[in-house]
């Protein structure tokens, strides 16, 4: 245990970056110390930065921190390299259990800081001196420390196998090349290394522009969401201030159906009361005029009856009944039966205008935003770009796809699977996507002909009613050599405009537009068609049985 201390605290006198004992030992203000020109080596690198970090904790300091020699720490190094620190750097050289030991050292092995190819061997850095300064061991290939080398052997004829047999796809020692694998294809480990290394490239290539393509896509995608996410947050907000204008407009509406009630009321209650205090007020003098009466009934001197019988009879003019207007009990259900017949109105614009109200893009288009003119310049049209693939679901057994599910071609008979989806009278695919709102793509195509078109996704995929521009479900650009022409629902346009073998296609499903340009250095409309789209659309490709004859959807920036 005291020998375990004793190693652990000569360790301590190491610079971690080197694994030497100290040289001009500086302590940064972490607490860690290094070699001076260790630390300023590893700063120097750090300097773009403008930062510098230690490499033990990882501590940031800025500015640079100015080093000072650690006298006391100089002074303790000098005293343990006369006790054995450097033996006990050494030590750190030792193979362990996952390193490769070199095979020249007897006893406890350094570590093999490289192996030979031709000697099959591993040397630490003392007994690799030969292969440096010998000449006849310069040719020798020298490679990362491996403890494979012996698979290299030939179990059979104990030879290095330097061969490749091709047939067998198996390595082979030059003895196994006249024996076994005699005749076979069989050329130089190295030569089929070459091979096997070009295609790894390849591979890599591939790999790395797949990568490429799809972190563009990610961006695509993420730009996709940031618009859904703007859009949404404007539709949320700019639908608050219309909700909250409605609901300004009803408080106003009530509160005026609320005033103007309470004023009548009062108006009609004034009008009432005061035709009932002239009516009590009758009263209270036909009930004095009846006492008067009832006592001169009794008098028993008749001429004092006769004497004021023509003053008390007189009655004064009465209020009749038949003047007082007394209305049915609803006095005010008129303005119940008006308030609920708006609300009922209400109802049912709010019912029948919520059904239309979703949050796809052509519906957001009609409901928020004002139409939107069809641009003149091709960067206008890329504003509105989608990036279009094709559905090999959907695909005719004669047609290639390729790039990425981009590019159909004519070819021989694909495997594909049998699909419900799947076109077989027509060499025709279907885009992934469906199409709605304000897009654009542009397709490239090569030899004969091909067609460019757009279709609802419930097109027929079976017999003459599946070709597209034959029905009503489907419209139809053919381009062949230096011509166009236009089909929909059996009826064929001829379209005449420059040739390019380009062709951009612009649709604006809620404004009805579908348009076909000429795409080169210009952009010139070769045929627009105004229309009602009752369904979202799928982009379309058609091959015309002309070996070669593709059409890709091209990748716009």
């Amino acid at each position: 245990m005291a020998q375990q201390n004793h190693q652990l605290d000569r360790a301590k006198f190491c610079c971690s970056v080197c694994l030497d004992p100290l040289k001009d030992p500086v302590t940064i203000p972490c607490g860690h110390s290094y070699c001076r020109n260790c630390i300023q080596s590893y700063w120097d690198k750090e300097d773009e930065k403008k930062t510098h970090s230690c490499p033990q904790c990882r501590q940031s300091f800025t500015p640079r921190p100015v080093l000072v020699k650690s006298t006391m720490l100089a002074d303790l190094v000098e005293e343990l390299k006369k006790t054995g620190l450097q033996a006990a750097a050494a030590d750190l050289c030792y193979a362990g259990a996952e390193d490769v030991a070199c095979d020249v050292c007897t006893g406890r092995k350094l570590r093999a800081v490289k192996s030979c190819q031709v000697c099959l061997a591993s040397y630490c850095e003392k007994h690799l001196q030969p292969h440096h300064e010998a000449a006849q061991f310069k040719k020798h290939k020298l490679m990362e420390p491996s403890e494979k080398l012996q698979e290299n052997i030939c179990s059979r004829h104990d030879e290095v196998m330097k061969m490749f047999c091709r047939t067998d796809q198996q390595c082979i020692c030059y003895l196994c090349s006249v024996d076994e694998h005699k005749g076979h294809d069989t050329v130089s480990a190295a030569a089929e290394r070459t091979e096997r290394q070009r295609e790894l490239e390849g591979s890599r290539h591939n790999i790395q522009q797949r990568i490429q393509d799809r972190e563009e896509d990610v961006k695509l995608l993420q730009q996709e969401v940031e618009a859904i996410n703007g859009s949404a947050d404007k539709a949320v907000e700019h639908s608050e201030k219309i909700f909250t204008q409605l609901i300004r407009l009803m408080e106003e509406r009530r509160s005026d159906v609320k005033q103007q009630v309470r004023s009548q009321q009062e108006t009609e209650v004034s009008r009432v009361k005061e035709l009932q205090e002239k009516l009590e007020q009758e009263i209270t003098e036909l009930k004095r005029k009846d006492a008067e009466l009832k006592k001169l009934s009794h008098t028993e001197d008749h001429n004092q009856f006769l004497h004021n019988y023509p003053s008390l009879s007189a009655l004064s003019e009465s209020t009749h009944s038949s003047s007082i207007n007394i209305r049915p009990l609803k006095y005010f259900e008129d303005v119940t039966a008006a308030v609920s017949e708006l609300r009922d109105k209400l109802q049912n614009v709010l019912r029948d205008t919520w059904t239309n109200i979703s949050l796809t893009e052509t519906q957001v288009d009609v409901l928020l935003s004002n139409p939107q003119p069809e641009p003149k310049t091709r960067a206008g049209f890329l504003r509105y770009s989608r990036e279009i693939t094709l559905d090999p679901n959907t695909a005719n057994t004669h047609l290639l796809l390729s790039e990425g599910n981009r590019k159909a071609t004519y070819s021989q008979h694909q495997p594909y699977s049998d699909h419900p989806d799947r076109f077989t009278s027509y060499l025709q695919v279907l885009s992934t996507e469906t199409l709605t709102g304000r897009c654009y793509w542009e397709v490239e195509w090569r030899e004969g002909g091909v067609g460019v078109a757009v279709a609802y996704k419930n097109i027929s995929r079976a017999g003459n009613e599946s070709e597209f521009g034959r029905k009503d479900t489907s419209w139809l650009l053919y381009c062949y050599n230096n011509s166009y022409n236009f089909y929909h629902n059996k009826v064929r346009t001829p379209v005449s405009g420059p040739r390019s073998s380009r062709v951009g296609v612009y649709l604006d499903h809620s404004a009805g537009i579908l348009s076909f340009y000429s795409v080169s250095d210009t952009m010139t409309l070769l045929h627009r068609v105004q229309t009602t789209f009752t369904q979202p659309l799928c982009a379309g490709l058609r091959c015309f049985y002309t070996h070669g004859d593709s059409a890709e959807f091209c990748k716009l920036k």
